[in-house]
């Protein structure tokens, strides 16, 4: 119990340090949240490169970085076409240094459009400094941390039947109605509190249902690359929370989701 407990303060201590960071950085928005995202997926490489590439984890890492860093970049300024063309030809670039360094190349590839697509997409979200894009953001974390927290809530809680024991041991199915419920509440609220559009409370929901949906699924699947890669955790960045890429591979498939409910939206109001 004593270890338990000196887990849980740790959590607490790094997420209270965290935590205010990345709202504050989500809140000025640009370059803030430019450099958050730059700074998350320099991390996120360099965890990629140690997970995928053993042999070579930091050329794979550097690789893997540099790539993601400069479609972002791309995006940042408004250049998404070439933003997409740049993780494009870097994923093979990636591949190739792979293939050279003895490691195998679809990893790594895989490594920058697994990390790149989502981030390109938080930029194209938050779109600068606007006040819409810092909702639509605001949406996405709302969703991915109600869904998450009432996931584990709900799975201690009631236990029950597990939802992929080959994979993912510890997760339940009482965790994963949990965890959507909660999504679609949290879509609803925001819709509700913050000016979305044409985005109804209702088609709120929905997208937060959708989106929890996506961070079920962006857990399992980062879940499953681990027992490929024959680790436990993605790293050991965060004290007591292993690796970043364990804390936000929900919110890399979520961002995805939300990203295409704007999408929708941008198109209902210029048809209109």
């Amino acid at each position: 119990m004593a270890v338990k407990g000196r887990d849980i303060a740790l959590r607490a201590a790094s997420a209270a340090v965290l935590a205010p960071a990345a709202v504050a950085a989500t809140w000025f928005g640009g370059v803030w949240f430019l450099a958050l995202v730059v700074v998350a997926a320099v991390v996120l490489a360099f965890e990629w490169g140690a997970m995928s590439a053993p042999r070579a984890p930091r050329p794979i890492g550097l690789a893997v970085a540099l790539a993601v860093v400069a479609s972002v970049v791309s995006a940042y300024f408004g250049v998404m076409s070439v933003a997409f063309v740049t993780l494009v030809f870097g994923a093979a670039a990636a591949g190739l240094l792979a293939r050279k360094r003895g490691q195998q190349a679809v990893d790594a590839a895989y490594g920058v459009l697994y990390l790149g697509w989502p981030s390109i997409l938080l930029i194209w979200l938050r779109d600068g400094e606007s006040p819409v894009g810092l909702h639509w953001t605001a949406l996405v974390f709302a969703v991915t941390w109600s869904a998450d927290i009432l996931a584990y809530l709900a799975g201690s809680t009631f236990g029950g039947p597990k939802l992929w024991p080959r994979y993912s041991p510890n997760k339940t199915w009482s965790g994963f109605i949990g965890g959507i419920l909660a999504g679609a509440v949290a879509g609803a609220a925001m819709t509700a509190w913050f000016d979305m559009g044409r985005l109804t409370i209702f088609w709120g929901a929905i997208l937060g249902l959708a989106a929890a949906l996506a961070t079920m699924a962006g857990d399992l699947w980062e879940s499953g690359l681990k027992r490929r890669f024959g680790v436990k955790d993605a790293g050991n960045t965060i004290p007591g929370h292993g690796g970043l890429l364990d804390r936000v591979d929900g919110l890399m498939f979520a961002v995805v989701v939300v990203a295409a409910g704007r999408l929708i939206v941008l198109l209902l109001e210029r048809g209109a």
